[in-house]
């Protein structure tokens, strides 16, 4: 198997999918890779991906590592943290069976995967899941005690120009299935035109669907500069320390934020602040509720999450799958295009046909007869 292509370098898989082409050599450090980053990196045409992680490490049985292989793309796997010392980002690679190479010389090898392999590794992972899960649920049981002032105290909202009370709130999450999800709801948002939240990236998916978010919520590491410079309110999600990392990144933009310090995830503070600033319904997309997806995101528990999903959860819909519920009807718009269309079809046909012509010729004869005129 041989390939070239032209090198790049990034350890953070999320940002290095927003520069990457077909033509390229992904070069990651990215163990267990998930669902959500495996559709970034298939999303690009990318075809080679050398990993210096192990894409699998049996902790779990993560889908990432099947997705890329099943779409083709070649993944060499567990090269070592030595790569990224050897290849520099813009450098004409050749991927030689399980060596790659720069200028002749070997820079990296591993082992390549392949469907089955990973299918095996998959396996293998399932039948460890039971002590994945003890462990899970022991994390989440310690941190519950500490993060319980999320249910019964007040949360320190801060404050935004962005009315909120009695609406309907979308909080759009970068997650499993999030385009179809949006897309599907694209009839609801017109509608009804919900307060738009998007954590994160999800604030670009929100302006992918072609919709503007009203407020953005989180670290600010994984949102592009476009929707920072969108006019959207900003949420600097803060240790609850009060340090903020993400602050600094909008000052360099010359935009403006607030910090808000809480022992939560991103999410969680969107939701927390649909709720508390009394929304009428909560609406979420591609957020993470379940065991794999946290797993997937490199969390050992989910206090805060099964805190405040029980706090706001009378007022909460998961649209995660609605995609695989739910199609569209068509409005009143799409009918009327249709039914105009076939008046034009209808109208050209009568115009180049002289039988046509003759025969519509007959039933107008034949109405006026019948009504007496």
């Amino acid at each position: 198997m041989r390939y070239q292509g032209t090198a790049r370098l990034d350890k953070r898989t999320k940002d290095l999918v927003k520069r990457l082409g077909p033509s390229d050599i992904a070069i990651i450090d990215h163990e267990d890779i998930d669902r959500v980053s495996a559709e970034g990196l298939l999303s690009t045409g990318v075809e080679v991906v050398v990993n210096a992680s192990p894409s699998i490490s049996g902790t779990y049985p993560n889908l990432g590592p099947l997705l890329l292989t099943r779409g083709g793309v070649r993944v060499l796997d567990a090269v070592g943290p030595e790569v990224f010392d050897r290849v520099k980002d813009g450098q004409a690679l050749e991927l030689i069976d399980d060596r790659l190479y720069a200028d002749g010389q070997v820079v990296a090898e591993g082992s390549r995967l392949t469907v089955e392999s990973v299918e095996r590794a998959m396996e293998d992972a399932k039948a460890g899941m039971g002590d994945r899960l003890d462990e899970f649920a022991r994390n989440t049981i310690e941190f519950l005690d500490k993060e319980r002032s999320l249910l019964t105290d007040g949360v320190g909202l801060p404050e935004v120009s962005t009315p909120i009370d009695g609406r309907h709130v979308l909080v759009v999450v970068r997650g499993y299935d999030y385009r179809e999800d949006i897309n599907t709801l694209k009839p609801y948002i017109r509608e009804v035109k919900p307060v738009l939240i998007g954590v994160d990236g999800g604030a670009d998916a929100l302006i992918e669907a072609g919709f503007k978010p009203h407020i953005i919520i989180g670290d600010m590491d994984s949102v592009t500069d476009e929707a920072l410079r969108s006019g959207a309110e900003l949420l600097v999600h803060a240790y609850p320390d009060g340090r903020a990392p993400g602050m600094a990144r909008l000052d360099e933009l010359g935009v403006k934020g607030t910090a808000w310090p809480l022992a939560a995830t991103s999410e969680d503070l969107a939701l927390l602040l649909a709720y508390e600033s009394g929304a009428d319904l909560i609406v979420a997309v591609g957020t993470h509720a379940n065991l794999i997806e946290y797993l997937d995101k490199g969390r050992k528990g989910m206090a805060s999450t099964f805190l405040v999903r029980l706090k706001v959860g009378p007022k909460l819909v998961d649209a995660k799958g609605v995609n695989k519920l739910y199609r569209a009807t068509p409005g009143l718009t799409d009918l009327a295009f249709i039914v105009g269309a076939a008046l034009v079809l209808v109208t050209v046909i009568v115009l180049i046909s002289s039988t046509a012509r003759t025969g519509l010729a007959l039933l107008l004869l034949r109405l006026r007869a019948s009504l007496g005129l």
